[in-house]
């Protein structure tokens, strides 16, 4: 059984409702047509009714068992945009702004989270990052305890040498210069995320182009920096740095350029300093390595959203939904 197969079973064990507001578009109705068809989640897809069962029916796909809603005349709608209003109206937001925000569908799919009518959200094949995750910060805000929201891909690399061939990679898609504070708590909630979906111990390395003072600059200092506050707050967490990316994955650099490491050579949870280096580390290994590549998922919010790379597949839309909802279900 590969990995994706494996989420899928355990979402099967704990059966979890998903939205997906984005139903005009083709790829997202494939993926719900493979969850409803492989049973591991209940299906919400936002928008026109009839359209979406025009493209299904034109294109061979079965959804008959997910709940399609059109924000437009749902009798939902009005609950949703009272809600929203309570929300926001210390922000400034007027009761007609927020009955025009909630006939958007993401914004309407936030709102069933929030009310708790349902249990998690995918979203990012036909919207940008920041639609998607900045009604879910504005309207689901942080998870209690949680300083920062971050963003990451779970990466499964095929006949992979190092590892277990499924790896973290942190910040990939959201915060794009991460000072040593919030590198910390990116490595954090990464290794907790490691450990959530993968079911194995984390092992933190901290990445850098230098490894154990081989360079000296405010770019390494950032990162050593954060490998201390890690080990400082979170002593029972493994991790080390600051570590160049043969040296965190490759057993026999790590013991060459950082003898007496317990993670060079191991590391599974990959903290990338900013996120230039996430987003073209994340590529190389999915384009080159023939990774499956699913994210960028996030990490922080109240309720599991998640969003997606444009350039997705049915496929990524469909593993990502199998993902969302085992988050849910914990």
């Amino acid at each position: 059984m590969n990995f994706i197969d494996g989420i899928k079973e355990r979402a099967k064990k704990n059966i979890k409702k998903i939205v997906l507001p984005e139903a005009s578009d083709i790829r997202t109705l494939r993926a719900a047509d493979i969850a409803l068809r492989e049973g591991y989640a209940e299906i919400v897809l936002i928008g026109d009714v009839d359209k979406v069962n025009q493209m299904a029916t034109e294109n061979g796909l079965d959804i008959s068992k997910a709940t399609i809603i059109n924000p437009l005349n749902s009798d939902k709608a009005e609950e949703y945009a009272n809600n929203l209003y309570e929300l926001r109206k210390e922000k400034g937001m007027t009761p007609e702004q927020a009955r025009e925000l909630v006939k958007d569908e993401v914004h309407f799919g936030m709102m069933m989270l929030k009310i708790g009518e349902a249990d998690g959200l995918v979203s990012g094949a036909i919207h940008s990052t920041s639609d998607t995750l900045r009604p879910a910060l504005q309207i689901l805000k942080t998870a209690p305890g949680t300083k920062l929201v971050s963003a990451f891909f779970l990466m499964v690399v095929p006949n992979c040498d190092y590892g277990d061939g499924v790896f973290v990679f942190g910040d990939c898609g959201l915060n794009q210069n991460p000072t040593s504070e919030e590198l910390a708590e990116i490595a954090y909630s990464s290794s907790k995320s490691y450990e959530q979906l993968v079911g194995k111990e984390s092992r933190v390395a901290m990445l850098s182009y230098s490894t154990k003072g081989s360079a000296k600059s405010e770019l390494t200092e950032k990162v050593i920096n954060a490998t201390n506050i890690v080990k400082e707050r979170y002593p029972d967490l493994k991790v080390d740095g600051e570590l160049q990316l043969d040296a965190a994955i490759v057993p026999e650099v790590g013991a060459s350029k950082a003898p007496g490491s317990e993670i060079a050579g191991s590391a599974n949870t990959l903290i990338f300093p900013d996120l230039n280096a996430g987003n073209i580390g994340y590529k190389l290994t999915q384009r080159l390595a023939k990774a499956e590549a699913y994210g960028p998922l996030c990490q922080g919010i109240a309720r599991p959203v998640n969003d997606l790379s444009r350039g997705c597949s049915a496929e990524d839309i469909a593993g990502v939904i199998a993902i969302t909802a085992v988050q849910a279900g914990q």
